[in-house]
C-alpha cells in the first residue's frame, strides 16, 4: 500500500512537470510521432484494437532525444442515483479517471512503444464501486457485484509494442506486458469516440470489452492499411478486489480477432476467445470458464463544425451454470448501440443496450439457472464551461432508465427503473473539426 501510494505520487509529479514544461504542447487526437511508421499503427486505441482516428482525445506531446513522449487522460466527478429496493438502489458520488502515457522510438528496423496507463479510482471510487444500473461483473468483499461498476485497478496497462515491416505494405506487430489488453472485442469503452463524455460503464461491458485490464498478455499481429489479424495468449481471470497489486496467473486463455477498415472513418471487427477461470467462484465454488464471441462496427463522420461517432456491438458468451453438478451450460447475449455528437461547445451522447444475464449474477438465485432479459437506455449532454491551461472543463447531466422482467420488478420497485446523474468533466481538448475533415478526405 505505501509503495503504491509513493508510485502514484511520483506519477502525479511527472504529469505536472510535463504539463508545465515550456516544450510541451497540446494537440487534438492521436497525432503520429516522427517514429510512427504508418497510419494503421497509429490507430491502435487500446491494446492492439483499432478505432477510427478522428475525434481522438487531445494529448500532450514532447520529445526527449530519440523518444517521442505522449500523455493524455481525463477525469469526471459524477453524482449518480437510480431507483430500487434497498439491496438494489444506488446513490453515490465518485470520480472516475485514467491517465495514459507512451514513449516511442525507432530501433532495430522498427518502432518500439512503451505504454503505461493508471487510475486513481482505488481512492476516488469508494467501496465496491459507483452506481451502474443492471451492471454485473467481478467480486467485492467475497460476493458478486450487481448494479455497480467496480473501480479500476491502479495499473491498467504496463506493456510494450514492437512494430516493423514484414513484406511490402504488410507489417508485423508484437505486444505484451504484465498488464494489457488481448485481441478481443472492440476498443474499451473509455477509449471509444462514440462513448466520449459518457463516464458510465455499459451494462454490456462484461460481455464485450471487460478484458481490457488483463494481468499478463502476449499478442502477435500482422496488418496492412485496411486489415489486421491479431491473436493473444493471456490471463483471462477477472481482477480481484485488491486494486493496488499486480496479479500473476498462467497465460492459459486465448483469443483471435480480424479487423477491417473499409474507409478512414469506419472500423469493423469480429473476435472470439476461450477464457479460462474468468469468473471467480463465490465461497468454495470453483472458478468458471467461458467462451466469448464479439463483433462490432465503429464509425466517425464530420458534421458541419463537429462530428458524430457511433458504435454497434454484439457479444455472445457460453459458460457453466454455478452449483449445477450436471454441467448445464448457459448462453447469454448482449447488444449495444451508442453514439456521440459534438458541435462547438455542445456534446450530446446516448446509449441503448439489451442483454440477458444469469439470475445469480443479479442475486436472484430463486430464478437460477434462468437467464433474465433486461434493457437500458441513456441520454446525456455536456457543455464546455472553461479552458484551464491545457484542459477543458465541461459540465452536464445524464438520464437513464432500465427495463426489467416482471420477476425482477419487486427488486427495482417497478419494471421501469429511472436514474439520473450530474457530471463535471476535465479532459484535454480535441481538435475534432480538423481531424474529422482529414478522416473524411483520406483514402485508406
Amino acid at each position: 500500500m505505501p509503495a503504491a501510494s509513493r508510485l502514484l505520487a511520483r506519477l502525479t509529479l511527472a504529469v505536472a512537470a510535463l504539463l508545465a514544461s515550456p516544450r510541451a504542447h497540446a494537440q487534438g487526437g492521436d497525432v503520429p510521432s516522427q517514429s510512427t511508421p504508418s497510419l494503421p499503427a497509429s490507430i491502435d486505441m487500446s491494446g492492439t484494437a483499432w478505432s477510427p482516428p478522428a475525434g481522438r482525445p487531445g494529448a500532450v506531446h514532447r520529445r526527449a532525444g530519440p523518444w517521442a513522449l505522449m500523455l493524455h487522460g481525463e477525469g469526471t466527478l459524477q453524482g449518480l442515483a437510480h431507483a430500487g429496493s434497498p439491496h438494489y438502489r444506488g446513490r453515490g458520488i465518485s470520480a472516475v479517471n485514467w491517465f495514459m502515457t507512451s514513449a516511442d522510438r525507432r530501433t532495430v528496423g522498427g518502432t518500439l512503444v512503451l505504454r503505461a496507463m493508471a487510475s486513481a479510482e482505488p481512492w476516488t471510487v469508494r467501496g465496491c464501486g459507483y452506481p451502474d444500473l443492471l451492471a454485473t461483473g467481478e467480486v467485492c468483499d467475497g460476493d458478486s457485484m450487481h448494479d455497480r461498476q467496480h473501480p479500476h485497478d491502479l495499473f491498467m496497462e504496463l506493456a510494450a509494442t514492437y512494430d516493423r515491416p514484414l513484406i511490402g505494405s504488410t507489417r508485423l506487430q508484437v505486444y505484451g506486458g504484465p498488464v494489457g489488453e488481448p485481441a478481443l472485442g472492440p476498443a474499451a469503452f473509455m477509449h471509444r469516440t462514440s462513448a466520449a463524455g459518457n463516464p458510465v460503464a455499459p451494462l454490456t461491458h462484461h460481455a464485450l470489452d471487460s478484458t481490457h485490464v488483463s494481468f499478463g498478455v502476449l499478442t502477435g499481429a500482422v496488418y496492412g492499411r485496411t486489415w489486421k489479424v491479431d491473436a493473444s495468449l493471456f490471463n483471462g481471470r477477472e481482477p480481484d478486489d485488491r486494486r493496488l497489486d499486480l496479479e500473476r496467473s498462467p497465460l492459459d486463455s486465448w483469443s483471435a480477432r480480424i479487423t477491417l477498415r473499409p474507409s478512414a472513418g469506419t472500423v469493423l471487427q469480429v473476435s472470439g476467445a476461450q477464457l479460462q477461470e474468468v469468473e471467480a467462484g463465490i465461497g468454495t465454488a470453483p472458478r468458471l470458464d467461458a467462451t466469448r464471441v464479439t463483433t462490432s462496427i465503429s464509425s466517425v463522420r464530420r458534421i458541419r463544425s463537429g462530428l458524430w461517432a457511433a458504435t454497434v456491438a454484439y457479444g455472445f458468451e457460453r459458460a457453466p451454470t454455478p452449483d449445477r453438478p450436471d454441467g448445464l451450460r448457459r448462453a447469454t447475449h448482449a447488444l449495444l448501440a451508442e453514439g456521440t455528437v459534438v458541435n462547438g461547445v455542445h456534446r450530446w451522447f446516448g446509449r441503448i443496450e439489451v442483454a440477458g444475464k444469469p439470475a445469480h449474477d443479479l442475486h436472484a438465485d430463486e430464478f437460477s439457472p434462468d437467464v433474465l432479459s433486461m434493457a437500458r437506455i441513456q441520454v446525456g449532454y455536456q457543455h464546455h464551461l472553461a479552458t484551464l491551461g491545457l484542459l477543458d472543463l465541461s459540465g452536464g447531466a445524464t438520464l437513464f432508465a432500465g427495463l426489467v422482467e416482471p420477476r425482477l420488478a419487486p427488486r427495482y420497485e417497478g419494471r421501469v427503473v429511472p436514474g439520473v446523474g450530474i457530471l463535471l468533466r476535465l479532459a484535454p481538448p480535441t481538435s475534432i473539426t480538423a481531424q474529422a475533415g482529414h478522416a473524411a478526405h483520406e483514402s485508406p
